[in-house]
């Protein structure tokens, strides 16, 4: 009796595609992530958020909310502004980041994880 073994691990098999309902699931979670974030803004943040091209991605299972900001002067305001951002989200999930994208050329994006909130809090 001949026996053959198979061993696959996890970097053996192949990635699986996402389907349409895959896809769309995902837009609406986002959809719904970035509403609830703006909602509970103050209506200070949500003016500032309004000055900038920003969205929430639900990519590799972590929630990451990504403001590109049009100039240096909105980019230091938004920067200003990562405490009460994070606590916001830290209510919403428990893994998540932002970055803050400076206008292009002008540096690199600036990115924290809500559970390193505590080294920020001075920033506040």
């Amino acid at each position: 009796m001949n026996r053959h073994r198979f061993d696959f691990s996890g970097d053996d098999s192949h990635p699986m595609q996402p389907t349409s309902a895959d896809i769309i699931l995902r837009q609406q979670l986002e959809y719904s992530l970035s509403k609830y974030f703006y909602e509970g803004c103050d209506r200070t943040l949500q003016n500032l958020l309004s000055n900038c091209r920003w969205y929430v991605t639900t990519q590799a299972n972590a929630m990451t909310l990504v403001i590109e900001c049009p100039d240096q002067v909105t980019n230091w305001r938004v920067l200003q502004k990562l405490v009460p951002m994070g606590k916001l989200i830290n209510q919403m999930v428990s893994s998540a980041k932002i970055r803050v994208c400076p206008p292009e050329s002008e540096g690199v994006p600036f990115e924290m994880r809500v559970d390193e909130l505590s080294v920020y809090r001075d920033m506040a």
